[in-house]
């Protein structure tokens, strides 16, 4: 079979990448004494590694980050009271694979959102659904779902997402109802997925905020169960205006 035929077949297999390879490798000099194993298992890599990068791609777009964070800029020589092992330690993934779930707390300006992003960039890495929320753009997604008659659907998007990011717990105050469908995203995730929280209130004040109830009850219960927490402290300047500095 002739090269051009082979490339265009590969094309209508949307095999792209590997056609591309394929048309690059024959040509270069260095490759003319690779067996034909080889050079398979050169355009086969090249193959896998391009889709991997489009799902990569894919799901960072899903999630939707505020930030460009990652793993490996997080600071550690600034003191918010962060040890670097918890963190090596959560960029493993184990906590997704056991459903467990992570509480970043403290004051503003320490780095919760970033640390939170940043294991999200990771678990996009790994191959996992991730979805970053901001409690106020939550709350404003679960209206706007109501009345376009979408909230089904949005409940179930957030129930599958292997990670929900959650940003700024408790930074505006809940109405009744917004605690119910906090509740039932909460509650539908539970055993199902993993949830990060960050908040500037510690964990012993989120009953408060829940309402105290029987509500309160069950989201403190499904949130901290299971939780890694992790309390930064305050700090002389805020992690946004040291890493706007460099």
């Amino acid at each position: 079979m002739l090269l051009p035929e082979t490339l265009e077949k590969m094309r209508k297999l949307r095999l792209f990448e590997m056609a591309r390879s394929l048309e690059t490798r024959l040509a270069r000099q260095d490759h003319t004494d690779l067996t034909l194993a080889e050079v398979l298992g050169l355009i086969v890599d090249d193959e896998w590694l391009a889709r991997e990068n489009a799902g990569f791609a894919a799901r960072l777009r899903s999630a939707k980050f505020k930030d460009r964070a990652t793993i490996e800029d997080v600071d550690y020589k600034t003191s918010r009271g962060l040890k670097k092992a918890d963190i090596l330690e959560l960029s493993q993934m184990k906590w997704i694979e056991k459903k467990q779930n992570i509480a970043f707390t403290g004051p503003a300006g320490a780095g919760k959102s970033y640390l939170a992003q940043a294991l999200g960039n990771k678990a996009c890495r790994d191959g996992y659904r991730v979805i970053y929320l901001r409690m106020p753009k939550l709350l404003t997604s679960l209206v706007q779902a109501r009345a376009d008659g979408s909230y089904a659907n949005l409940l179930k998007r957030l129930e599958k997402a292997q990670v929900f990011i959650l940003d700024d717990l408790g930074v505006c105050d809940l109405k009744e109802s917004e605690r119910r469908d906090l509740l039932e995203i909460i509650e539908d995730r539970y055993g199902i997925g993993s949830t990060v929280i960050t908040s500037q209130l510690p964990i012993k004040d989120w009953h408060t905020y829940f309402g105290s109830g029987r509500a309160a009850d069950s989201l403190c219960d499904r949130l901290t169960h299971n939780c890694h927490r992790i309390e930064l402290l305050p700090q002389a300047e805020s992690q946004r205006k040291l890493r706007a500095t460099l």
